[in-house]
């Protein structure tokens, strides 16, 4: 099996270890986190470094995955995520044996699809991503880079979300609407009109 470390040690790592167990098609050799070194272990995987420690961790390691979680703001995934292409590492796509991705679809490097969660025809996924539990991305839907789309989420067909955009659980978009970048949707919405970039919309 392949090598690869995790990037991040929190919650949200705890889901995505246990995605790649299923998929057995890497074998994970530890987490690393920001400035801790003596943090416990997650689900059995020691803490090997902190973020300084990537560049050395590239000499062992090819692979790498971000399991740094996201709500509102992108910009601790997207930090990593560019620093670990300057270091050369192999950024994967992991799917769910549980999701439903149509092979038509696309799917950009670093991006997570989880258990339950459906990408129809033609969905467009960008680099980064989380497309969390039961999630749907519909036909024709564009997801950009660096987003999250939080559990049951509904992004129905030919909807445009721009890059860096937080969509929270239960939210539900109207077909061929678009919303920009760096915007935050408050779990439970329902939207249905055009959203300009850096807007937030509270729940």
């Amino acid at each position: 099996m392949k090598k690869i470390i995790l990037i991040g040690a929190g919650g949200h790592a705890k889901s995505c270890i246990d995605i790649i167990e299923l998929l057995g098609e890497y074998e994970i050799f530890g987490l690393v986190e920001k400035g801790i070194i003596d943090s416990e272990a997650n689900l059995g995987y020691p803490i090997i470094g902190t973020d300084d420690d990537l560049e050395d961790l590239r000499n062992k390691y090819e692979f790498g995955f971000i399991t740094v979680g996201q709500i509102k703001s992108a910009e601790t995934r997207k930090r990593l995520f560019l620093l670990l292409e300057k270091l050369n590492y192999t950024l994967p796509v992991i799917i769910s044996p549980n999701a439903y991705v149509s092979k038509y679809s696309s799917i950009g490097a670093g991006t997570i699809v989880m258990h339950g969660a459906i990408a129809n025809s033609n969905a467009q996924i960008g680099k980064n991503c989380i497309i969390n539990t039961k999630s749907l991305i519909e036909h024709d839907a564009k997801i950009g880079d660096n987003c999250h789309i939080a559990t049951s989420a509904v992004i129905n067909g030919e909807v445009n979300i721009g890059d860096e955009s937080f969509v929270g659980s239960g939210v539900i978009t109207k077909q061929s609407i678009s919303i920009g970048n760096n915007c935050v949707i408050g779990a439970g919405n329902t939207v249905t009109k055009n959203i300009n970039s850096y807007q937030i919309i509270k729940n």
